[in-house]
Formats: structure tokens, sequence, C-alpha cells
């Protein structure tokens, strides 16, 4: 299982990174604030192919991190990370919510915080809980009953998984897929594990709430 400590990094390591709206607040609420989103993400894991204003900010080293998978919701989002040099996790979310929020802030004409509290990140610690961190995040969309069929969800890394769409987000993706026979057979994972992770998610909500 994985351990939540805000300071822990290395290079090398994995993290499940995730944040919700403050107050629960939707933080995406139309397709361009999705994309923008996106767009910062891109902008800081690969600066040297998607350009931004650099005057106040200095990019974050190439290939700094690795995307290994992501799902992002209209409350929330969900991120499992790769860690590639000393640069820590929380640079590269800090850079990326920061800017957003700006965004929606002004976008929405709106003040405050758009995010709740630090996001949360989590070590992983072995293999077995990568793919099933995997799977959890790609049926976040199903489980909130967002979409009857997850592959069909276009804000995350789940239909480049299973053959469908390429990501708006370049990921790894090959760390997950190669430990089975191909797309159809992580599909075949994936699915096998809705039922509990429903569940889970129904105990979190409630303990939660």
């Amino acid at each position: 299982m994985g351990n939540r400590d805000y300071k822990q990094s290395g290079i090398g390591e994995y993290f499940h990174i995730y944040n919700r709206g403050n107050s629960k607040n939707n933080i995406f609420l139309n397709d361009d604030d999705f994309k923008f989103f996106i767009l910062k993400i891109n902008q800081n894991l690969f600066p040297s192919i998607y350009k931004q204003n650099r005057i106040h900010s200095t990019p974050i080293p190439e290939n700094s991190f690795s995307i290994i998978s992501y799902c992002l919701m209209p409350n929330h989002f969900h991120f499992l990370v790769k860690q590639n040099s000393t640069v820590t996790i929380s640079k590269l979310i800090l850079k990326v919510c920061t800017s957003y929020s700006k965004y929606f802030n002004k976008k929405y004409e709106k003040v405050g915080h758009v995010f709740q509290d630090q996001f949360k990140q989590v070590f992983i610690e072995d293999n077995s809980y990568l793919l099933w961190l995997s799977a959890y995040i790609h049926l976040n969309p199903k489980v909130a009953r967002l979409t009857n069929n997850a592959g069909d969800y276009k804000w995350s890394s789940y239909a480049d998984y299973i053959g469908l769409n390429k990501s708006s987000i370049n990921c790894e993706k090959e760390l997950i897929i190669n430990q089975f026979s191909g797309c159809s057979d992580y599909n075949n994972f994936v699915e096998d594990s809705y039922n509990i992770i429903k569940t889970k998610k129904e105990l979190e909500s409630l303990l939660i709430d």
C-alpha cells in the first residue's frame, strides 16, 4: 500500500498525485478548461515542444518527470507520475495548479482557492499496487457514472492504453502494458477490477462525507 508523505521524493520512484476542487467544487466546467490544464502539464513536461511565456517563469528541465497514466474529472484529478531527476513533483504540480488557478479565476470572475489544500502525494511501494492504481485511475469516470465505458472518456489516458485514441498527454504506458499480453488483456484487467474499485470508492465517500 502507498504511503502519503509530501516530503518524499526520489529519482526513479513512482507517485500517485491527486487533488480536488475547493469545497468539492468543479474545477473543469467545459472542454476548454480541461484543454488548458492539459496544455499547462505539457508545457512543463516538454518545454522545448510546447512554448510558453518564460519572462516570469523558469522552465522545469526536460524529462524531469514521466506521466504513466492520468484522469481529469470535473472536480478532481489523478496522475501516476515517475520522478526522473532531483526536481521534486511538487514543483511540477504547484506550477501547473497556480497557472490554472489564475486562468480559472480570471475566466469565471472568482477569487480565492480553486484547489483544496495541498495536493496529495502517495509513494508507490510495489508493482502490484502500481498496476491496481492504473486501473483505479482509469475507472474513475465509470465509477462516477460519467460514462458506461471508461474507454470513451476523453480526459484520461485509458483510450490510449487500449488502442482507441492517442492521449493528449504523452504517457509512458509501456511500463504497464508490457506486463500484459497486449491492450486487450490490460482492458480485461481493468474491467475485472471495476466492482472492487467501485466498492472501495463508495466506502471512501462515506468516510469523507
